[in-house]
């Protein structure tokens, strides 16, 4: 042994480690093998009794004595180790510096193969990039061109190797300001704190970025998650084909993105719905920084309630969009979710004109693909209404998907079109 101790799986679990999954749960390790500090010799124990702390790397090897690679041990949590490797960890702590800040630059080197480097994006995917729970965004200051990055750590994993990631996402990316947003409620699961707040000279906390030809204010302290939700870009630039000269609804409009994207690309009215007082007043400011005061307006309620006084009013749209927040966190919660979900899809099928285009999302990887569509198939059905799906869309390619790791392919994004009703008479000839 090489001193760092070895992770042995049960019987067939290495299956999903093989294909590319990067987390160990504490059910899946049968012993541990540590070489004693007295002198005794290797001892093989349970994971509860490693004489070694949280935060020390380890290497995972399957019951055949295969080696499946290295990873950061974290007996806090339920994920007992995350694989940062599949190399040995000797390779990895002879120049830790160097390792990290190959895994930053390579992640960094992806996103300009895509994106400029003038464009607002998301330079680090955690796992999907080989760095466990480390996010980092990268936002463009509209009239300065300053870079801003925004960080964080929700995970043992990358939280021990914090000095290396900064060090090295700083030399890559030369940033004015950098925020740590490490305020997800995740990191008590991990047994870490929640932190937030400026890492070096404190600068504006509220920005203006440009996406898709728009201003945006992004409020990168306060905003939900990393102040900004870059992953609908494409999707929202696809939205402007089909809002020429209609009216538009933007349900859970957020800060007004899709909303506004509407009306660049020609709506002739666009209604945002949003629950969110500090959203509301994000979108009138957004709006007032394009000019499109007079085709936009805001309600700040409750989207369930304004589909359902729609819907009782006989209101109609030429277009939808549904970009709600995650309706569920946890498998446990996906049943209930469906009925929400299925709800606001059903109640905008009905309020749709014939052919109207609706564009609906759900961004939570426990209500994968195939729920997702059974569901809008279900809402389809339940609404009496033929639908196509025109276009199945997912995030933005600076959100990567790695094989064999289902939660990197988190959100669902669906081009419907509504093409008639289905008869509702019960009668027989």
């Amino acid at each position: 042994m090489n001193g760092f101790p070895r992770v042995l799986l049960k019987a067939r679990e290495e299956k999903e480690i093989a294909q590319g999954f990067p987390w160990v749960y504490e059910n899946e390790i049968d012993a541990v093998k540590y070489v004693a500090h007295d002198g005794s010799g290797v001892k093989t124990v349970a994971l509860s009794e490693v004489p070694v702390a949280d935060g020390t790397l380890v290497e995972v090897y399957a019951r055949s004595g295969t080696f499946l690679g290295t990873g950061v041990l974290n007996r806090a949590s339920k994920i007992a180790v995350r694989l940062v490797g599949a190399v040995h960890a000797d390779v990895i702590m002879e120049d830790v510096s160097a390792y990290w800040s190959k895994k930053v630059r390579d992640a960094v080197n992806v996103r300009r193969l895509q994106f400029s480097d003038t464009e607002s994006c998301r330079l680090i995917f955690g796992e999907s990039d080989g760095i466990p729970g480390f996010i980092a965004e990268r936002y463009v200051e509209y009239q300065s061109g300053n870079v801003y990055l925004v960080v964080q750590f929700l995970a043992c994993a990358c939280e021990v190797f914090r000095k290396e990631l900064l060090g090295a996402l700083k030399a890559a990316c030369r940033p004015f300001g950098v925020y740590e947003r490490s305020d997800a409620a995740v990191r008590e699961k991990e047994g870490l704190s929640k932190t937030a707040g400026w890492i070096g000279p404190e600068r504006n906390d509220v920005i203006i970025i440009e996406e898709n030809g728009l201003k945006l204010c992004v409020d990168i302290a306060r905003g939900q998650k990393t102040g900004y939700f870059l992953d609908q870009k494409y999707n929202r630039l696809e939205l402007r084909r089909f809002c020429h000269g209609k009216r538009v609804l933007d349900a859970f409009s957020h800060t007004g993105s899709f909303g506004l994207n509407a009306a660049a690309g020609g709506a002739r009215e666009v209604v945002c719905v949003e629950s969110s007082e500090e959203a509301v007043a994000q979108i009138r400011q957004n709006c007032a920084l394009n000019h499109v005061r007079e085709t936009l307006s805001v309600r700040c309620s409750d989207v369930f309630d304004v589909l359902k006084e729609y819907e009782a009013n006989g209101e109609k749209f030429d277009v939808i969009v549904l970009d709600p927040p995650a309706f569920t966190k946890s498998a446990k919660q996906v049943q209930k979710a469906y009925g929400g979900y299925k709800e606001i899809n059903l109640r905008a099928m009905r309020l749709l004109n014939e052919g109207g285009i609706l564009v609906t999302c759900s961004c939570s990887y426990f209500f994968d693909a195939n729920t997702f569509y059974s569901m809008l198939m279900h809402a389809a059905m339940d609404s009496h209404c033929r639908v196509q799906v025109l276009q199945k869309r997912g995030a933005a390619p600076d959100h990567p998907v790695l094989l064999g790791y289902p939660q990197s392919e988190y959100l669902c994004c669906a081009v419907c079109r509504v093409t008639g009703r289905l008869p509702t008479d019960k009668r027989t000839s």
